[in-house]
């Protein structure tokens, strides 16, 4: 990456205009890269021009995103390894945020693993496909209804204990799939059909300690959610 691109990190007020902190402690720009559609397609393989996706990666930094979102599953591992061969050395101040708990046994299949010793040995494979000594933010993919979703948090919590996690994440959940806790994690993933009441979120925003990052939202939805909740809004 260029010496201008690095220099770019940290100055995100003047090009995205606000910040999110995740967990008391971790600042980064209110809008993040989610890195899912670097593949190919169906979200299975290598992208069709790795060059072409590098450059969006590069470009997203330049212009001040300070968050890259990512999977062990998308690829799968693909992902993880295309961010790591473009941007490590990491600028100061990149978080590189990842998920475990699906997997991928085929192309089009997206299966469901919370069990404590699979998220720790997908915990392990990301440190090594991200080159990182820690992950600033780990997420359970998505919560799997063979597992109680305590058994699947609490290998994350095992994980940060260790040090190997700063902040745990939980996605494809709703507030009702949540029990309606705020002490899960730091952030969450909502889909579109869970904000349906917008008075709900707003009750949820002000109680939860964890920040909401919506995803696939359609502009109406996004428009109110943001309305709702600026204060907790991360896109």
């Amino acid at each position: 990456m260029s010496p201008e691109a690095r220099n770019h990190i940290g100055r995100i007020s003047d090009r995205l205009g606000a910040f999110l902190t995740i967990g008391g402690d971790l600042v980064v720009a209110r809008i993040g890269f989610g890195a899912m559609r670097l593949c190919g397609s169906g979200v299975w393989g290598g992208p069709r021009d790795p060059e072409a996706a590098r450059m969006v990666l590069r470009r997203a930094i330049e212009l001040g995103v300070t968050l890259v979102d990512t999977a062990d599953a998308y690829g799968p591992e693909v992902n993880e390894q295309l961010i790591a061969e473009t941007l490590h050395p990491y600028p100061e101040g990149l978080v590189i945020a990842t998920k475990g708990g699906l997997t991928r046994p085929r192309p089009g299949a997206w299966e469901n693993d919370g069990r404590p010793e699979y998220l720790r040995a997908a915990c392990d494979g990301s440190l090594r496909r991200l080159k990182l000594e820690r992950i600033d933010l780990y997420q359970l993919h998505a919560p799997d209804p063979r597992v109680p979703l305590e058994e699947s948090i609490g290998a994350l919590a095992d994980l940060r204990a260790e040090g190997k996690i700063r902040h745990i994440g939980i996605s494809n959940v709703s507030v009702m799939s949540c029990g309606g806790r705020a002490d899960w994690c730091q952030l969450s993933q909502f889909r579109t059909a869970t904000i349906t009441r917008i008075a709900h979120l707003k009750r949820y925003c002000a109680s939860a300690s964890a920040k909401l990052s919506p995803f696939y939202l359609g502009t109406r939805s996004k428009r109110a959610a943001v309305q709702a909740a600026p204060a907790h809004w991360h896109a």
